[in-house]
């Protein structure tokens, strides 16, 4: 992992303000001389910037993200709790951590924040650009901002905005943070408990009726000790195991904020401005972001093709169908790949 410290900063959208930065980054592969073989990843809202780690499947030779062909980057968003510069980092203008005082974040500062690193970078365009998830948004963000900067894209699992039921369930998430006693606190841990039952929350709607029924079954004589159950309260104390609960908050505000639309008169006017080869993928069983999310960008950006996995494990398909994600995408992408 490197950072990269930005001194000079970004605007904020929301405040207008001056906002100095660190990004935690990984790179593989090595930058060729003409600068033609980048691929960026955007990881989704509890992820880092290691995308092996996490999207291994799509890593490797005559893959679509091939560390021997390709340099490789993923940024961590800021907001985070894995390097960026996020809630629990030191605030240059009190010596404080910044914890409740964090700034509200934009979609569009993120961008923002990671052309920054990519020009630093020396980079000046993306071959291809994938992320799914918040990821996916963000890469959408980038297409509409800065039409040129990314040749070829693949959206998985995402959306042109962020929906009245995708900001509904994350405020369940924040309510569910904000019964914890500590999250008043500035401290580190606050909200800590409440992240358990957030992440259980999230559970409902990233996966699905069919894999519970299939993978938490219990036996039939149970009637106090149930398998979904204990799989719920594992989620919850692997995450807050890992993550922040201030993180977490911050970051579903951030992507409440997603809608390619605002201040461009329409969804459908931003998506037009679209340059990139773009490849959407939906899964059939995601409830998260459900089909007609992708079928309207199929519908709005010029150059775009639609394809549909099947996947018994719901919005987490974009994490766990790698094979059919790369094979899709080696298909469509077969002349850059």
């Amino acid at each position: 992992m490197e950072i990269f410290s930005c001194l000079e900063g970004i605007n904020l959208e929301i405040s207008n303000k001056p906002f100095p930065f660190e990004l935690a980054y990984h790179t593989y592969g090595t930058l060729n001389k003409d600068k033609t073989n980048v691929k960026w990843v955007f990881h989704a809202l509890t992820a880092n910037s290691d995308a092996q780690s996490w999207w291994n499947g799509l890593f490797g030779a005559n893959k679509i993200l091939d560390p021997y062909k390709d340099f490789i980057v993923c940024a961590n968003m800021l907001g985070s709790c894995y390097g960026s510069t996020g809630p629990l980092s030191v605030n240059p203008l009190n010596g404080k951590k910044y914890h409740h005082d964090f700034p509200d974040i934009t979609t569009q500062d993120l961008v923002l924040s990671f052309r920054k690193l990519m020009h630093h970078l020396g980079i000046n365009s993306i071959n291809l650009g994938i992320g799914g998830s918040m990821g996916g948004s963000l890469l959408l963000e980038w297409n509409v901002m800065f039409p040129n900067d990314i040749h070829n894209s693949i959206y998985i699992a995402t959306g042109a905005q962020e929906s009245s039921w995708g900001k509904a369930i994350h405020t369940v998430h924040k309510m569910a943070i904000e019964t914890d006693p500590t999250w008043i606190l500035d401290d580190d841990n606050a909200g800590k408990e409440g992240l358990k039952t957030a992440r259980g929350v999230g559970m409902l709607f990233y996966r699905t009726y069919q894999s519970f029924n299939t993978q938490q079954i219990d036996d039939i004589n149970s009637i106090s000790v149930y398998k979904s159950e204990s799989y719920i309260r594992y989620q919850g104390e692997k995450l807050i195991n890992r993550f922040n609960a201030l993180s977490y908050y911050s970051l579903l505000k951030t992507l409440d904020t997603h809608n390619v639309g605002r201040n461009r008169i329409s969804l459908e006017n931003a998506l037009s401005k679209i340059k990139s080869r773009c490849l959407i993928i939906g899964i059939n069983s995601d409830i998260l972001y459900p089909k007609e999310e992708q079928t309207f960008l199929d519908l709005h950006i010029a150059k775009s093709h639609l394809e549909f996995i099947d996947s018994e494990y719901g919005h987490d398909g974009f994490l766990i169908e790698t094979e059919k994600i790369n094979n899709i995408s080696m298909t469509i992408f077969s002349n850059i790949a």
